[in-house]
């Protein structure tokens, strides 16, 4: 008989609630030009949910280092110290600007999986990147030309090339990209921030997105492989350092410049948790929204062990919660 498996700890469905009161937070601050206020807001609320969670998590992808508080700064320990031992990454507010000038697709985002899983980008900020759905993911190589690559990916779509819409981050450097996205035939939907959401528009149903190229974070890039783990996803990357110094900061920490990073590079484990909640709406998330004396938001939770992906949309009465929460939602 096949071997199966006793359900086990879903701990996605317990990092929602941190993803929920980050958004919430920060969603007080949408459009008030202070993205600073939003991020901090985000970061206090998560950190108060996430240290009740029954676990011992080491903060491997964070935004800062620890004299940057309220940071959640790398090698910080969260939760309560309890099983299971787990790396975690997080960004409070992917699109802090977003969130400052009332723009769209800004979310609040937590992963984590079994610790000593997660790729630790060292000094490497950038990485170059492309990532498709379930249908594609056999047949990308980051190596190949942009034709060859959103020939093959239509291809396995079922769709032609001037069908796809491929998101970009608005940044001065993808500029011959662009052109060659153009000249391919495709279509473009370029974003102003946020290429964690973009990788998983181009993995999620729904989005009108069918890929994502270009040059962007490398923590997004590890915060969005535990997800598109979970939704069967394919994603390939290779560090991209800016200048000389860069390439020399990387290579004296040993980071292999042309190596091809997978999904599985970036997080060893199939049994990762990630979650996303909307602060602003976008093709992925509906935003935090008001009415009638309610806060209403709308997430994301996946787990890759399983692949299931739930979409959980919540109703926070803010009366009660003013009542028996320090966390101003």
């Amino acid at each position: 008989m096949e071997d199966k498996r006793k359900p086990t700890r879903n701990i996605a469905l317990e990092l929602v609630r941190v993803t929920e009161a980050g958004a919430l937070a920060a969603g007080r601050h949408f459009g008030r030009g202070d993205k600073i206020k939003a991020d901090g807001a985000a970061v206090d609320a998560m950190r108060l949910l996430m240290n009740e969670i029954d676990m011992d998590g080491k903060i491997v992808i964070g935004e800062g280092e620890k004299d940057q508080a309220p940071m959640l700064y790398n090698g910080e320990m969260v939760g309560n110290g309890e099983p299971p031992e787990l790396d975690i990454a997080v960004d409070p507010v992917e699109g802090t600007t977003l969130v400052a000038k009332g723009m769209p697709n800004a979310i609040a985002t937590v992963a984590a999986s079994p610790r000593g899983t997660m790729f630790d980008p060292g000094p490497m900020f950038y990485m170059d990147k492309i990532a498709v759905s379930h249908e594609a993911r056999d047949v990308i190589d980051i190596d190949a030309p942009v034709k060859d690559n959103l020939r093959k990916i239509s291809k396995a779509k079922g769709m032609d090339i001037d069908e796809l819409t491929v998101v970009i981050l608005d940044r001065p450097r993808h500029k011959d990209l662009i052109q060659q996205v153009r000249e391919a035939g495709a279509r473009i939907r370029m974003i102003p921030a946020g290429d964690v959401a973009g990788a998983l528009m181009a993995a999620w149903p729904g989005t009108g997105i069918d890929v994502l190229l270009g040059i962007g974070g490398t923590p997004e890039a590890v915060l969005a492989a535990c997800g598109l783990r979970a939704m069967r996803g394919g994603f390939q990357g290779k560090l991209w350092p800016r200048d000389e110094d860069d390439r020399r900061r990387a290579l004296d920490a040993g980071c292999i410049l042309d190596q091809v990073l997978t999904m599985e590079d970036l997080v060893a484990s199939d049994d990762t948790f990630f979650v996303a909640t909307g602060i602003s709406e976008g093709p992925l998330l509906d935003g935090v929204s008001y009415s009638e004396g309610f806060a209403h938001t709308h997430s994301l939770v996946a787990r890759g062990l399983t692949a299931t992906v739930r979409e959980i949309i919540a109703h926070h009465h803010l009366g009660t919660l003013s009542k028996i929460s320090e966390i101003v939602y």
